[in-house]
């Protein structure tokens, strides 16, 4: 009996650690400590353990360029990427709320329709019935968030798959779209009214493109800074302010390059302008907010997010009205650009071009993973690949042919990614 008459077990001495253990270390803090070489030794990681992240799209984008480049002088002419850049928004607003429902690992079929019913909606009441255009854009962007929110319901709340809900509302509103557009087909919009200046309207002034940079650069800077120092004062794994400096430097680069090739031409697109706000956004809610993670940890796992207490449901019925509403607003940017809205709205590549935008971009389809930036480099590889070919006189069947092709590659870079990380352990 130990001494004290006590029954416990006399206290030992914790065993001396075998001479070949590491003490476990943060692999994050140690990249910080090991410097340059420390990134590049956390990057070949990444890429072996299939974190590709946006990199596959900016190297093919690239390459696109280069190939286009050099068949035709004029295709990085400043007037050729400014009418890219403003070509690409209606798609890629459309492509942005695709996203949002990616991350569930689900799919909407349906924003092709919402999106001409959104444009048709506009022209009714406007042009037809005489009303404000503010309030006729207002109440044709709210059409498509109560589109989006009837498809949410049935696939949330009844169990329908998302699947044949969206393909049975593709049909519904392109008929809908049709019935109000009335025998005539065609509403033509106000040239001069608010609607069509939204893809018209150019910031001539120099300094605005400039300002916009300016202001994009030091917001990112800031952003990333008290970031760092929050986290730095919560005792997590932070970046260097040498590392900050840097990203922001680049930053700067791409922004006050872009802004130069805006003001060579006619000067900075509303549209565009309007664009990167909404991404920005967007990016803020899905990464920062409360409702962000929901999102992505519904994507991640159903029966994981609703034994922590998440609202299932609302979740789901919120996703598919952001992915009307965005529908919607890249309907009214779409019937800007021609100035119209028609029965021919909604139709054609538009569907296929925004899921594979949101696709390309690097959104997985599996779910749990993805940015709205990815809408972004995914509808400017597309608008690319159409306007590079355009300038080469190539019809419309082989534009299709190397979209899908580019589509496919993309598909199995996911799929294959998605097999690595679980081989790694990182899904």
């Amino acid at each position: 009996m130990p001494p004290g008459g006590s029954d416990a077990p006399a206290p030992t001495d914790a065993p001396a650690p075998a001479a070949a253990a590491v003490t476990a270390v943060d692999p994050r803090l140690l990249v910080r400590e090991q410097g340059f070489a420390g990134y590049l030794g956390e990057f070949r990681r990444r890429m072996r353990a299939g974190d590709l992240g946006s990199l596959p799209v900016v190297v093919g984008l690239i390459v696109i360029w280069a190939i286009f480049q050099s068949l035709n002088s004029n295709f990085l002419s400043a007037g050729n990427l400014s009418d890219i850049s403003v070509a690409m928004v209606g798609t890629g607003l459309i492509a942005v709320g695709i996203v949002f429902v990616l991350l569930l690992g689900e799919i909407d079929l349906s924003v092709g329709s919402v999106s001409g019913v959104a444009g048709a909606t506009f022209a009714v009441l406007s042009v037809t019935h005489g009303m404000p255009e503010w309030w006729a854009m207002i109440l044709a962007v709210l059409t498509g968030a109560a589109a989006g929110a009837i498809h949410g319901f049935f696939f949330a709340r009844i169990g329908v798959p998302a699947f044949a809900v969206t393909l049975a509302g593709l049909l519904f509103w392109n008929g809908f779209m049709l019935q109000i557009l009335g025998s005539n087909g065609t509403i033509n919009l106000d040239p001069e009214g608010l609607v069509a200046k939204l893809t018209s309207y150019y910031f001539s002034d120099v300094a605005v493109a400039y300002g916009a940079a300016l202001l994009a650069v030091v917001v990112h800077f800031l952003s990333a800074f008290f970031d760092n120092r929050r986290r730095e004062a919560a005792g997590v794994p932070s970046r260097p302010l040498s590392e900050i400096v840097v990203r922001t430097a680049l930053l700067a680069v791409v922004a006050f390059a872009v802004a130069i090739m805006f003001n060579q031409y006619k000067g900075l697109p509303l549209a565009v302008l309007i664009f990167l706000v909404i991404l920005v956004l967007t990016d803020f809610t899905l990464r920062r907010t409360t409702y962000g993670r929901k999102v992505f940890a519904l994507g991640g796992s159903v029966e994981a997010s609703r034994r922590a207490g998440f609202n299932v449901v609302l979740v789901r019925v919120s996703v598919f009205a952001i992915s009307g509403t965005f529908a919607a607003i890249g309907g009214l940017f779409i019937a800007s650009k021609i100035t119209s809205a028609n029965q021919g709205a909604g139709g054609g590549e538009l569907l296929m071009n925004a899921i594979a935008a949101a696709v390309i971009g690097g959104t997985s389809l599996f779910g749990g993973r993805g940015r709205t930036w990815n809408a972004l480099l995914g509808v400017l590889v597309i608008i690319s690949i159409q306007y590079g070919l355009a300038l080469q006189g190539i019809a419309s069947p082989i534009q299709y042919m190397i979209t899908g092709g580019v589509l496919l590659a993309t598909v199995v870079i996911d799929a294959i990614t998605r097999k690595t990380q679980k081989t790694a352990g990182r899904a």
